[in-house]
């Protein structure tokens, strides 16, 4: 068990300090910010959706290794999908880090399951769903600012 929490702490070390899909993403026609308060993280996500299916993905802002992870990781997960798949995503992605995914395996959710751990810091919860709820509000079409507060 202490191998694999390594090898996730690790993984998300790893996805802080090299986010993927971090930058601008010229062509965006769907962007949201977001603000967590109690940690100071924002990010501000940009979107390429055709056809209902997300084609292009990035995001810019600050924050800690959890926030900045979770939405590298989100960036790599969601692309490709259509929004009714990305939103199964969020749910259950918000189920695991919030402690609500009891019965089912994390293992399901490949690589973000590296965030299971979460769940015993719930103040690293608004932090870990952060870029998810911004992906919610820019997918919805919203044009304030998401806040965890």
């Amino acid at each position: 068990m202490s191998d694999l929490r390594e090898l996730y702490q690790q993984l998300i070390l790893d996805h802080s300090k090299k986010p993927r899909n971090f930058r601008k993403l010229e062509g965006a026609n769907r962007t949201a910010d977001g603000h967590n308060p109690l940690c100071g993280d924002e990010i501000t996500l940009y979107l390429q959706v055709e056809d209902d299916v997300i084609r292009g993905i990035g995001f810019q802002g600050s924050g800690c290794a959890i926030s900045r992870a979770s939405a590298s990781m989100m960036t790599d997960s969601v692309k490709g999908k259509t929004r009714a798949e990305a939103q199964r995503l969020f749910e259950r992605f918000h189920d695991l880090v919030t402690g609500e995914n009891e019965g089912r395996d994390p293992a399901d959710l490949g690589k973000l399951a590296v965030f299971s751990g979460v769940k015993e810091f719930p103040v690293r919860v608004k932090c870990a769903t952060l870029s998810w709820h911004t992906l919610r509000a820019a997918l919805e079409g919203k044009g304030e600012t998401v806040s965890t507060e």
